[in-house]
């Protein structure tokens, strides 16, 4: 049975985990700041080093009409914060022999067979050359030759026409799949790096290889036995009075209330498609339990979810170099130099080529909507940022989160 459902309050004394308590509060100020700013309607923060929380706060509001604060239960839409949980999905069977990450893609879905991508240079969505078939590594990894509709560069107007967008509310897994994988790859798989839809077909392989429903895999085999009460495809109608608004910055408006702040897509029983690279929403003390697995090797109050091999493999560097060297061309809130991706997420190679406080291996990601999140194996650290605001590039809060973080460790 997992324990702890609930996760406790911090320490009273966080000097105990090797915090200066005076610098944490920084937190604090920051995340005011941001408020007082009009960056944010609300945010909350979740700080934990050897297991404790060391840190959590909370400001703002989560719904703008209730005037509902933001809290610790607080459901937002993590969006790309799903990512890590497909990927842990996939490595679950891979455990099993039931299939291994240099499988061609059409093993599983048969669509992928005749693949074009374009040629190098390409003036338009039309000219192409033939393609290896992508491996489950490379969809893992964003280096298929797959894309979004919201990345630059030729194809993106092609994904957006085709309406490749994996939304709650835009039919089956299974059909939509079927959609993205007609379309061209923008380069030769493996040859480059470019964030894309390659986890949502992941998302589909798992369904293949379990038998289950990527929804009903997640509730079995990652939530119950880690005890992750609040995490799930679409809100249930008991639990909406927490779901919080989600803005968009614009030109005109830097909190523009978003139609997916009150569209019932979002919604549980709207739900009809499960997307495995965004469609999940989470608690900050959900996703805490979900991190913390990871940051222990797989296993959480008793109940295993991954060896901790796995685990070391997920969160090295996949790629040859680092994101930089794979001349990405697309989409991205996070630095490209000194970091590299793993299995699910980015890896950092070097904090002083990132520009950001870090350490060697940190591991983690984010979401569309603002939040993200990082474990720290050498400073056993796991760190949880919570806001509704697209786009994730607004702001530089990874940054200042972590370097607030970083200046608060004195041991």
């Amino acid at each position: 049975m997992a324990g702890g459902l609930t996760l406790p309050e911090p320490v009273d004394c966080p000097s105990k985990l090797g915090f200066d308590a005076a610098r944490l509060l920084r937190i604090d100020d920051w995340m005011q700041r941001n408020l007082d700013r009009g960056r944010y309607t609300g945010s909350s923060v979740l700080v934990g080093r050897k297991g404790v929380i060391a840190h959590l706060s909370a400001v703002g509001s989560c719904t703008v009409a209730q005037s509902r604060p933001y809290s610790r239960d607080t459901i937002v839409r993590i969006y790309s914060m799903t990512k890590p949980v497909t990927s842990v999905a996939l490595m679950m069977l891979v455990e099993k022999g039931l299939l291994h990450l240099d499988a061609p893609a059409s093993q599983f879905i048969p669509e992928f067979s005749n693949c074009m991508a374009l040629v190098d240079g390409a003036q338009s969505p039309d000219q192409l050359v033939d393609a290896p078939v992508p491996t489950i590594q490379q969809l893992l990894t964003h280096t298929s030759g797959m894309t979004y509709a919201f990345n630059p560069g030729l194809l993106a107007g092609v994904y957006a026409k085709q309406r490749v967008d994996f939304g709650p509310g835009s039919g089956p897994l299974e059909e939509m799949v079927k959609r993205a994988v007609q379309m061209p790859l923008a380069f030769q798989p493996g040859s480059q790096w470019e964030y894309s839809v390659g986890i949502d077909v992941i998302g589909r392989v798992v369904e293949i290889v379990s038998g289950m429903t990527l929804d009903n895999f997640f509730q079995k085999e990652i939530f119950k036995p880690l005890g992750m009460k609040d995490t799930s495809f679409g809100v249930p109608p008991k639990k909406v009075e927490r779901f919080a608004d989600c803005q968009v910055k614009t030109e005109d408006n830097p909190l523009l209330l978003s139609d997916a702040a009150t569209d019932s897509e979002f919604l549980q029983d709207r739900v009809v498609l499960f997307s495995g690279g965004g469609g999940l929403q989470s608690t900050l003390d959900d996703y805490f339990r979900f991190a913390e697995m990871l940051r222990l090797g797989g296993k959480l109050d008793g109940q295993r979810i991954l060896s901790p091999r796995t685990v070391d493999f997920m969160t090295r560097n996949h790629l040859p170099g680092d994101i930089a060297s794979m001349g990405p061309n697309s989409f991205a809130e996070m630095p490209m130099h000194g970091m590299g991706f793993g299995i699910g997420g980015a890896v950092v190679m070097d904090p002083a080529l990132a520009r950001i406080p870090g350490t060697l291996g940190d591991f983690g990601w984010g979401g569309m909507a603002s939040t993200f999140f990082w474990i720290d194996p050498v400073e056993e650290l796991t760190c949880i940022f919570f806001t509704q605001l697209i786009p994730s590039s607004s702001y530089p809060n990874r940054a200042e989160l972590k370097a607030l973080v970083h200046a608060a460790l004195v041991d």
